[in-house]
């Protein structure tokens, strides 16, 4: 299982985060900043407070958590089905 083993928060909303397999880079979460509990990222102190959890989540407080799945996903531009193979169905044999 890749997990998150660093993140740093970079200018205009962005973090930079290092995975255990070696992937690397900085994603972009500005689309969620100013809804709901995310307005807290208007304050540039707080958003760069962005640290790995205890359980491997990247997290700002006890609020505010981003699952490292979603962000690797986002990251290498893989699919659910790359990361977890078991999600891929097989294919039907209609007819069989």
């Amino acid at each position: 299982m890749v997990k998150p083993i660093s993140v740093s928060a970079l200018p205009n909303l962005r973090i930079k985060v290092v995975f255990s397999d070696g992937t690397e880079g900085s994603v972009d979460l500005s689309e969620l900043a100013g809804q709901g509990v995310f307005k807290a990222w208007q304050d540039e102190k707080f958003f760069a407070q962005v640290h790995v959890g205890p359980t491997r989540q990247i997290r700002w407080n006890d609020d505010i958590e981003l699952c490292p799945d979603a962000i690797y996903l986002k990251l290498t531009g893989k699919t659910p089905e790359d990361l977890f193979p078991s999600l891929r169905r097989e294919p039907s044999h209609a007819g069989s």
